[in-house]
Parts: C-alpha cells; structure tokens; sequence
C-alpha cells in the first residue's frame, strides 16, 4: 500500500473545508484566509491554483453540483460560480449577518440546503432564487446538513445534539423523524468540537446512514425503524470523530480522529486499512474522489494533502460498482426461533418496537447475538448515561441518586465582548464605547465616545494587554492580570483635569488577580475637553474586586479609601455617582438551575449597604448586562430577555425589582430571530444593539444603537384604557425616581409639576370612560391618584356631566382630605422620617469610660451616669468680720484667703456678707444689682469697705432731691469714678442664682420685732402720714418736691391721691434702691445691738427724697452711673416728718 502522500499549503491556519466537483477533476478547498483555491486533481503538488477572493471573512463550506460549486462564508453569503472557475455567477442567498455553517446540493442540482447559526434551515430553488423554504425544528444552531441520494430526505444535525430528517417531497416540508441523544450537543461556536464533521452520511443504496456519535463510535442507523443497526469501533481509533467519507460505491467508509485515519468496509462493518503517516494538524473534513482511487483531506494547519491509492489493487476498487456490493449493505436482525407460543412473541414483539419508539434510540442497543459480523462494546454501554438512567426505571431497579449540577455563571464585565478577528469591545456603554486591536505584540485601544462636546476621544498604545475596562463619567479605568514577573495592576485615566500628572497606577500584591473594576462620578457639568478647575466635582470614584475576595474603593486620584470583604463569590459589579452595585453569589447553585445571586448597592460616601436583595433571575438563566439609568437607578437585563429597574432604591432597605420590559413579547421581533445587546437606559427608552440569528454579542463593524421603547409587560388589551395605565405606571416610576433625589426641604421642581399635570390629564380620560361605562369603583380609585388638588375639580365635572351625584359628593371628600393635607409636605415629611430612621444610633456611655475621660462631649439625656458636678459661685466670697463688728464664728482669714486663691480675687473691695437664719452666706447686695442691671458687670463696683462701721455709714446723707445716677462732683477716688457696668475680670465669672436680696428682705421682716421704742416713734409718725405698706412691708415712694427743678410743668402735692403715675413708679424703682441699702444699715445695727426682744411690729424706715422725673431724662444718658452713699436713717426720719 503506497504511503507518498501530496501535501500543498493551501490556507492560513484556521477552519478549512473541501469538496470535490462530481466528475473528479477538481478539487475546491477554503479556509479561514477568505480564499477558494481551485484544485486540478491530475497535476501533483507543484501548480497553483486559481482562487475565488469575493469573500470577504472565513469561508465555512463549499459544495459542488454538475454546472457550479457555491461557497458559504461568515460575512453570510452563499455564492455561486462557475463550475472548475473562479468566476462568480451571482449571490444565492444571505444569511442576515450570521455566519453560514454548511451549504449542501441535492444530487439533481436543483436546491441547496443552507444551514447558519439559526436554529432554522433554508432551502433555496436553484432555479428561482426567490422560493426558498424555511425549517423549523432545531433549538440551537444546525452545525451540517446531508441528501438522500435517491430520495427527497434531508437530515439536517444540529448543535441541540438531535439529527432531524425532513420529508421535502411537497411544497410543505414535514418533519419525518428527531433522533435525539446521539450527537455531541456544543453551544459554543468557538469551541473546536463545533468544526468537526458531524454529517449524516447516506449509504449509496439509502437503507441507512452513517454517523459519528457523542461516545466516539460510528453507528449505522436504519432508514426502516429509525434505529441503530450496527456499529464500527476499534481499539486503535480513540478519541473524536472529527471527519467522514464514503467511497462513491458506498463500500468503505474513511474515519478521522486525533489517533489517525481509518477505513472500515460497510460490509463487514471492520477496519481494513489505516494511514501509516503522522497527523499534523486536526483534519477537518475529508472526501474520497468520485472518480479515482484518491482520498483527500484538511486539517487545521491549513494543508491540503491528497492520499493516492488509499485502497490497494487486491481489494475491491471504491469507485467501480460491483455485483456483490449491496448484498449485504443492510444489516439484518433476525427474529427468535418460533415456539409453540408464536402469539406471545409476536406481542412481545410489537411491545418491544413500541417501546422503542417511545423510550428513544438509546435504549435499543441493536446487538444481534446470532450475527457474527457484530462487534461488541468493551464499554459495557458506560458512557451511554442516558440509556442506563432510562433503563432502570423501567425494570425495576433502584436508580441511583442523580445529582444535577448547575454551571456557576462565572465573572464578567458588561459592556465587553470576547476577541474574535483580533478585536473586542472593551467597554460599550452610554458614556462611549473602548475598542481593542491585537497587534501580535501590543494592543492598540481607541476610546470613542458618544457626546463629542463633553469629552475628547483618544487612543494609546497598550503593552500590558488589558483585558478588563470600564468607562465612567470622569474617566476610563484599564486592569490587566499578573503575567510572569510583572503583578496585576490598574491604571485610571481622567478625561480632563486641572492638574498635572492626572493619571496613577495601582499595583497589587503578587498572585492577586483582578476580578472586575468599575469606575464612577458624577456627570460632568461642563466640557472636559478643557482644561478647567471650574468643576469641583472630583474624579469620580473606582472600585475593584480582586481575587483575595476584597472590595477596594479609591477615590479618582488614588487614595485608598477602604478595603470591604466581598460576601460570596463575585459576578460583575458597576458605579454610579453615588454608589456601586455589585452581583455575587452567596453559596452554590442549586440543582433545579438556579444561580443564587444577590445584588448589593454600597454607598461612596460611608461605605454601607444602602440596598440588598436577590437577583428576579429565572431559573436556568444568566445575568447578561448591569448597568445604570439615566436617573441613576440599577438596571438588570438577564438571558430570559427580561428587564428589571429598581426605582425606589434611594428608599434604604427597602427597594423592590420591577419588570419594565420583556423583549420576547416585542412587536418587531414577530417572525423574526433576533436579540437584544444591551448598551443602557435612557428614561422609557431601551438602548441596545440589534443581533441577529444566534449571535451572541456585537462584531465589527461597530453597530448603530437602536433605541427601543419600553413597555411594561401588562396582561390587558383593551384598546383605549390599556394604553393609558401602562404609560401612567411606568410614568410614576419614573417621577419616583426623582422625587426621592429631591433634598429634605424641597417639595417639588418645575419638571415634575408639569409632569404630574400631564399624568392627571391622563387620569381624568380614564375616570371619564369609567364614568360612561359606569364602573363608579374604578373612577372613585383612579381619582385618588390624582396629583394635584385643581385636578379634582375637572373630575367633579366629569362626575357632574353624566349625572352620578354620589359619585361627585366622593369626589369632593377626596379634594377636601387632600386640601387639608398637603400631599407635596406629606411626601417630605416622609423622607425626613426615613432619613431619621436611618441616623446613626449612639454609643453606649459607660461610667468607666466617662470616668476616664474618654467621652469629652457634652453627655445625652438617660445616658450619663456620673454623680451631678459641685457647683462653683465665684461671686460668694467666704464673709470677714467688719471694723468694729463683732466676728462672726466659722469666718476665718485663712478661709478669705483661700477664697481669693482659687477664684484669683481681691478681698480689699470686696463686699461684705451677712449670715441668713440658715447659716448660709449671701452675696453683697452691690454685686446683685450690677449683675440683674448689666451682662458685663464689673468687679470693681465702687462698694463699702469692710473696715467702716454702721456710724460711718449713717453720717453719710445725700444732699435733698438729688438724682442718684448722676456724677457727683467731688468723687476722685478711684472706686468712685469706675463705672459698674463696665467689664471687669469678674466679667468672666459664672453667673448662678443670688438669694442674698430675698434673705435680706426677710431679716428686715425679723427687724421689726427687735426695734427699740425709738424705732416705735418713727413708727407712730408714718401711720399719721398715712402711708401704704408694700408686699414685704415696705412703704412706697412719694413724689418728691421737684422745686426749682421743674421743667415748667405743674407741681403736685405729696398728699395728694392723684399724683403723676409714671413719677411715681419712677421714683418708687429709685427709692426701692435706697430702701434696700438702708435696711442693710438696719440689719447691721440690729446685729450690733443684740436685741432680741420681741416688740410691737414696726416699719423700717426707707424713705429716701429723689429728683424729678424730668431731671433725670435730661441726664447724660453716657455719663457713667454713680451710687449715692447710704443715707443716714435719722436724718431722714426728720425730713419725711416734715414733709
């Protein structure tokens, strides 16, 4: 057997196919380099091919019929050409941007058969282009599709793992079988597994076809029952089946797998020759010519190698057709020996293949025992689970405990799309989208955005490879993973700043990986394309997730702020202005398909969790994209086509996930097969990219963003009401939003009163239709929502106008209640409540710590256990005896001096003290009233020293009608020139509750039984006067004689009742002053003399002559005040007698 194979270089690496035209002569290849090189069969390895260049991305397929040969590529056309020509005849059809996996020829020439990433196949009309047909069966996309060489049967073989035949002989296709579980099901079209050759293969007689298997066998499967009949393995062919071919007369059957190349005789079902050489590459399709002894393959490499003479001279030739050769083409079971209970095995029989049809392919094994040609399984049926699982059940046994496990969604960034063709979307978001480039030994990133006028876009030479990204609204941020020596790190790139060196890289420790990163802020409020430090607002914020389960926060110029541990395993995460909200996954999956994913919103400013809830995933399904709206709240788009927003997240704790949007239920998407990338959420408008077929995410090209509105997935279809209440539910959502942003002492904006004035114009057409069609409780439950309280007027009319007096007398309760409380204060109201719920709570003060000194601040209320703090009255001087005075007991020098030592005053001009009954000491009269005249009183008040005595103080009598707060002319001390209200050190002192005035009162009372009979003269003389006694005894003023003094008003006699009142009470106020200094002279001498003799009551005498009223408004109102010396009591008696 010759082993010289040709081998030719015909396509870069890649993907690659072939095809033979049907006389043999030509040979067509195509890979991932966009060519169609046409091979001649006849020369060797040294010619070159004329090639087919109108692709323009990876050529998938190639087929050839009698006239032509057609091409399907990824950029979605199947063309057509010339036969043994690179010339291009026309395009067939298009793919609608999918790429076209597998174009096949009936063998009349008159229809292809086109499959594509769609779960649908075409069936296009050779001879009018316009009539193709459309099959539906499939649930992902169908990977190859094959002829009945006789018959109008196609088998199409899906990704799904299912192999489906279709009947095409009427004008309406029909499903003849679905022949589940025999394929390998691969849903990544990336995937290596996706390229290999999974063709049915008719036999040449079409009793049956040939497959490759999930379990890396090739079976036979009957056209009859449409069941496995036989099967070819060997011990030397492992692995994948990744190739197939069947000589043109249908006698030997060419296998490829990673251990080499195989051929098998149909007939004997044995291996009978294998390729002695190396395979280089994994061969991806194969073919055996229809005209010579040759059979030819592709591989992975790129290389074309022929092989001549595969099957030798000995043995029967693969082209010729012999008598014998469909002799023995369909392997026959044979029925069991026939016994007297014929009826019984001819039920069991009929049992059985109806048992078959229902339980599936994979529980009839098809083993005939009798049939010596059979070889069988060593594996026991081990890897056939699913026939094992279906079997037990069924026989009785005890199945095993079947453990179904749920793929955990593994992390990603949203906006980012896999490299494919050398380039990937980084990020894609409203902001702008980052585009990456591989250049073998660098990448090239372009940053572009969508709003020109605000920002600048760029592009940087990237020698890091980045590979996660995520654009905010103050800057990009880039994150690359830890490679050899260098360590993972982050780079972030504000767009426009005032300063220099804006831009700062962040390294973490050695094995740390970044997980994802997200970077935030506030939109801008001018340009960033300037340099300008007119915008305050900072560089946003960035946060990154590592794999050490931490949460890095930094700000937008580097500064670590805190480091969180991440509960959970984390998903993806994105940033706003004001928070970050980050998917993890707290525990496992679950076995019913459940991602177990919970969503968390973390504030920029303190770091808490002002939101946490699980993810409304369905079961069996991914989160696709998070992002944000442009009011600011977290949006949610998983696989199931679902959109949820959460409105009320500003509410803390409380928040809830609503259905906006389900994309399945769109009208445009009727008879079509599209999806939906999601870029972002722009008040009702859902902002995305436009897939179609099963393409997962968006190439290039970049793509238009189409703007899709959104429509809340509401159940009625009432034509005129429908409308309505989804648009006002979805409007109040939105009012929500912006209401719950407004400040604790706004009540409302311009904008939202507009729209809440559009939202009840909305309201009054539905109370208006519930009206005419008389549902009363529906019209009494759209009022309440009215917004505004002019609103309830148009609704009384409405009420009004079709006569429901009940119904008008209820709408004018509402706009009563609502008069009386304003809605606008009560929604205030509410958010000053929550925020009041929210406040830190305090920390607990123990007496240990408040003892130590640890809490400086000034203790709550119920929470300050400390004994209540002795109180300091620096204005109470310890008493010293008088000159002349008796000393009184417990007064010391030594105590005065210690006094003066801790308050740091002097004891020479301080005033004296007088004990009360209580033994407690009293504060010198003087000080009292400087301190009630005047807040900065002063410490040098000009007072009696403590050295004079009473007699000294007696002879001291003012000259008659003199106005006490006038200078006096011949004071030139010191004390009496300062003024008493002035400042002084004293100034500072604590001002505390003086009682001295109260007890002294009291020891005038006690006086009047301790006066000597002279005291009782003084007594008899007042009553003939006929004077008033106070309420503490004390007699009123009378006018004084204003004389000479006079202002040329008229004089008033002392005697008379209908004195001027406002003189009176003036002169009251000053004699009350006088009163009290001369009841101190009083209690000095009562002390003096030692009576303790109780007499008849007597007054004492207060009575002191003052000036004029108008005298002292004419005073200097600057001058400073001077107090007159205490009279003499004695003196004065005289006066008032004579007066």
């Amino acid at each position: 057997m010759p082993t010289k194979t040709l081998v030719n270089p015909a396509h870069g690496p890649g993907n690659t196919c072939l095809a033979f035209s049907p006389d043999g002569s030509h040979l067509y290849t195509g890979g991932a380099d966009t060519l169609v090189r046409i091979w001649d069969t006849s020369l060797g390895e040294d010619q070159e091919p004329p090639c087919a260049m109108e692709s323009n991305e990876e050529v998938l397929t190639i087929a050839a019929t009698s006239t032509s040969w057609f091409s399907g590529s990824k950029d979605s056309d199947v063309r057509q050409y010339e036969s043994g020509k690179p010339h291009l005849l026309g395009l067939v059809t298009n793919t609608a941007g999918i790429p076209v996996r597998c174009v096949a020829a009936d063998p009349k020439g008159k229809r292809v058969a086109v499959t594509s990433d769609e779960p649908t196949v075409g069936v296009v009309n050779l001879e009018d282009i316009t009539q193709m047909s459309t099959l539906e069966g499939h649930t992902k996309a169908v990977r190859k599709a094959t002829w009945h060489p006789s018959s109008p049967l196609l088998t199409t073989c899906g990704a799904d793992g299912n192999i489906i035949v279709w009947d095409l002989s009427s004008d309406t296709p029909k499903q003849e079988k679905v022949i589940e579980g025999l394929l390998p099901a691969v849903a990544d079209s990336d995937a290596p597994e996706f390229n290999h050759d999974c063709s049915a293969l008719w036999h040449t007689s079409g009793q049956y076809f040939f497959v490759a298997t999930r379990t890396h066998e090739i079976v036979t499967i009957s056209r009859s029952d449409w069941s496995k009949s036989s099967t070819l393995s060997d011990d030397a062919c492992t692995g994948d089946i990744t190739a197939l071919a069947l000589s043109q007369n249908g006698i030997y059957l060419a296998a490829a797998s990673k251990s080499g190349i195989f051929i098998w005789s149909t007939q004997n079902r044995r291996m009978l020759f294998r390729y002695q050489g190396a395979l280089n590459a994994p061969v991806t399709q194969m073919a055996f010519s229809p005209s010579k002894n040759l059979l030819a393959w592709t591989d992975t490499a790129g290389d074309l190698t022929r092989w001549p003479d595969p099957i030798p001279a000995s043995a029967p030739d693969p082209v010729k057709i012999n008598l014998g050769t469909n002799s023995v083409t369909v392997p026959v079971k044979r029925n069991g020996t026939p016994t007297l209970f014929d009826d019984d095995n001819v039920l069991t029989s009929r049992a059985d293949k109806t048992s078959r049809d229902e339980t599936g392919l994979d529980e009839d094994l098809g083993i005939d025992m009798d049939n010596d040609d059979w070889i069988l399984d060593d594996m026991d049926g081990a890897l056939n689970d699913d026939g094992e699982a279906k079997r037990l059940p069924g026989e009785g046994g005890v199945k095993e405990m079947a453990v179904s496990v749920t793929k955990a969604q593994p992390a990603f960034q949203p906006g980012s799309t896999p490299m494919e063709n050398r380039k990937r979307y980084l990020a894609y978001n409203m902001v702008g989208v980052i585009e990456v480039t591989d250049q073998d030994t660098h990448h090239i990133v372009n940053v572009e955005f969508h709003d020109r006028s605000l920002r600048k876009s760029y592009h940087f030479t990237d020698h890091f490879r980045y590979d996660l990204a995520s654009l905010g609204e103050r800057g990009a941020l880039y994150a690359c993973q830890p490679e050899a020596e260098h360590v993972a790190h982050i780079i972030y790139k504000p767009y426009g700043t005032w300063a220099s060196q804006s831009e700062w890289t962040y390294e973490l420790p050695t094995g740390t990986r970044i997980l994802g990163v997200a970077a935030g802020g506030p939109p801008p409020s001018k340009s960033l394309r300037e340099k300008s430090d007119a915008d305050i607002g900072g560089q946003g914020n960035v946060v990154l997730a590592t794999s050490d389960g931490e949460l890095i926060f930094l700000t937008g110029s580097g500064v670590e702020r805190a480091c969180l541990s991440m509960p959970g395993d984390f998903v993806t995460m994105v940033a706003g202005g004001e928070w970050v909200f980050i998917i993890s996954r707290d525990g496992s999956t679950t076995m019913d398909g459940s991602q177990n994913l919970t969503g968390r919103l973390i504030k920029f400013d303190d770091f808490c969790v002002l939101q946490k809830d699980a993810l409304p995933i369905p079961k069996k399904h991914t989160v696709k994209w998070v992002g944000i709206t442009e009011e600011g709240a977290p949006a949610l788009y998983d696989s199931s086509g679902v959109l949820h927003i959460m409105p009320r997240f500003r509410i803390p704790m409380s928040a809830t996930w609503m259905r906006v949007l389900d994309t399945n239920k769109l009208e445009r998407r009727e008879g079509k097969h599209e999806s939906y990338w999601p870029v972002g959420v722009a008040g009702d408008a859902f902002m995305c990219l436009i897939l179609k077929g099963r393409q997962a995410h968006p190439g290039f090209p970049r793509p238009l963003i189409q703007e899709l509105p959104i429509r809340f997935p509401f159940k009625r279809t009432e034509p005129k009401e429908a409308p309505l209440e989804e648009h006002f539910a979805r409007e109040t959502m939105l009012l929500d939003i912006l209401r719950d942003s407004l400040g604790e002492d706004e009540l409302t904006t311009d904008s939202l009163a507009a729209r809440e004035l559009a939202l009840d114009k909305e309201l009054i057409q539905l109370i208006q239709h519930a009206c005419k069609t008389d549902r009363l409780a529906r019209a009494l439950d759209l009022a309440r929502l009215l917004h505004l309280t002019p609103s309830f007027d148009m609704a009384i009319k409405v009420a009004g106008f079709y006569h429901l007096l009940g119904l008008q007398e209820k709408f004018e309760a509402l706009k009563a209640d609502r008069t009386a409380d304003d809605r606008l204060e009560g929604l205030r109201d509410r958010r000053r409540a929550l925020a009041d719920d929210f406040a830190p709570v305090p920390a607990m003060r123990l007496p240990n710590a408040i003892a130590s000194g640890q809490f400086s601040s000034r203790p709550k209320a119920f929470q300050d256990f400390r004994p209540p703090p002795a109180l300091h009255r620096p204005g109470l001087e310890r008493a010293t005896p008088s000159t002349g005075a008796p000393a009184r007991a417990g007064h010391t020098d030594t105590q005065m001096t210690d006094d003066a030592t801790v308050y740091g005053g002097s004891t020479q001009n301080d005033g004296w003290e007088s004990p009360s009954s209580d033994g407690r000491r009293k504060r010198p009269l003087e000080e009292d009233l400087s301190r009630a005249g005047s807040p900065g009183f002063d410490s040098g008040v000009k007072r009696r020293a403590i050295g004079d005595s009473a007699s000294a103080v007696r002879a001291a009598v003012p000259p008659p009608r003199s106005n006490p707060f006038a200078r006096k002319p011949g004071a030139e001390s010191n004390n009496n020139n300062r003024n008493p209200f002035s400042r002084g050190a004293d100034a500072h002192k604590s001002v505390h509750k003086s009682e001295s005035f109260f007890t002294k009162v009291d020891a005038a009372e006690t006086e009047k039984t301790k006066r000597p009979a002279q005291a009782k003269a003084k007594q008899k003389d007042k009553k003939e006067v006929g004077r008033q006694t106070t309420l503490f005894g004390l007699p009123p003023a009378q006018p004084a004689d204003k004389g000479g003094k006079g202002s040329g008003r008229p004089k008033k006699k002392s005697g008379t009742p209908s004195g001027d009142s406002q003189e009176t009470a003036t002169a009251a106020a000053q004699e009350s002053q006088t009163e009290t200094q001369t009841t101190e002279v009083a209690m000095e001498e009562s002390q003096e003399s030692g009576d303790t003799q109780v007499d008849e009551p007597s007054q004492v005498p207060t009575d002191v002559e003052t000036q004029d009223t108008d005298a002292m408004d004419t005073a200097d109102p600057g001058s400073p005040i001077e107090w007159p010396d205490s009279p003499e009591p004695r003196k004065r008696e005289l006066e008032v007698a004579a007066g």
